[in-house]
């Protein structure tokens, strides 16, 4: 049995179960504040914590992975300003006394889906969120993607067609980079509404899906991923994905002669097939591999 918190944006799950199939108890709760968020946490994964063997985390970022960094655990320097500086990892160590495995939201969400979703049998595979931000990962021959850092793949940039969409984005360090001009907040920002509120005919869709297309097409070309499953509160929005996958075959102009690419775009880009629970799903494999790597 294993603990798993998947910090978002917006929201934050934390659950006690083993896998899918069986989680034993599951909250869900506002992200607010570090001392908050993180307390209530702490407080259930502590109701259950004799029969825990790790904890694993799933955070928003950016997050430092490095262990040999004297802020290994840490939130870094997210737009969340109250985050900054948080010793993520250390509180539940610390508070818990427990194996801790941490990565990014979406490298835990593409650890779930690779374990027990659409990624299963896939060695290398991206996964975004487009939501409230919009974050990357995924895995490159069968290891969660990191470097010097971990990917940034919301922040590449997309072309911007300043006359067509004269928004100048919303990211606070870039502008009008992919997340600046595609996340939920651009929507908003944009059109003056909650793009929940906005019909499935309305012209912000097609712009999105455009958006959104070119920044999966970016990754494309520098991984070559054998899927891309496609999250976040956006895509609640299901006819998004045949506009996407529409914007793709156009942008692409049959460029990658993978049959895939060309003839079966419907099987290449997809939903995760463990929906909203693919972040806390993963992060219950992060504490797994904790506890395997804490009694090798």
């Amino acid at each position: 049995m294993v603990g798993g918190i998947e910090a978002g944006g917006t929201k934050t799950i934390c659950a006690v179960g083993t896998g899918p199939n069986d989680i034993v108890a599951l909250e869900r709760f506002e992200t607010e504040a570090p001392d908050v968020t993180l307390g209530k946490c702490l407080a259930m994964l502590e109701s259950h914590g004799s029969s825990l063997e790790a904890v694993g985390i799933a955070t928003f970022g950016p997050v430092d992975l490095d262990p040999a960094s004297s802020t290994f655990g840490y939130v870094t320097n997210t737009p969340k300003t109250e985050w900054q500086n948080v010793d993520f990892m250390g509180t539940f160590k610390k508070g818990l006394g427990l194996p801790v495995g941490l990565d990014t939201d979406v490298n835990g969400a593409a650890l779930g889906e690779n374990r027990w979703g659409a990624a299963q049998d896939l060695d290398t595979f991206v996964y975004f969120t487009i939501g409230t931000g919009i974050g990357g990962g995924g895995m490159v021959n069968g290891a969660p993607l990191h470097g010097l850092l971990h990917p940034e793949m919301g922040h590449v940039y997309v072309p911007h067609d300043w006359e067509e969409d004269p928004y100048e984005g919303w990211c606070l360090y870039h502008g009008d980079c992919w997340e600046g001009l595609a996340a939920g907040p651009a929507l908003e920002g944009r059109w003056k509404v909650k793009g929940e509120t906005l019909p499935a005919d309305h012209a912000a869709w097609a712009l999105e899906a455009k958006y959104i297309a070119a920044g999966i097409i970016n990754v494309l070309y520098a991984i070559s991923p054998q899927l891309v499953i496609l999250s976040g509160g956006v895509m609640h929005n299901e006819f998004l994905y045949e506009m996407v996958r529409s914007e793709v075959r156009r942008q692409m102009n049959g460029y990658l002669q993978a049959p895939c690419l060309l003839h079966d775009l419907e099987n290449y880009i997809v939903p995760p097939v463990l929906g909203d629970r693919a972040g806390v799903l993963g992060a219950f494999v992060l504490a797994q591999q904790a506890a395997a790597l804490a009694t090798s």
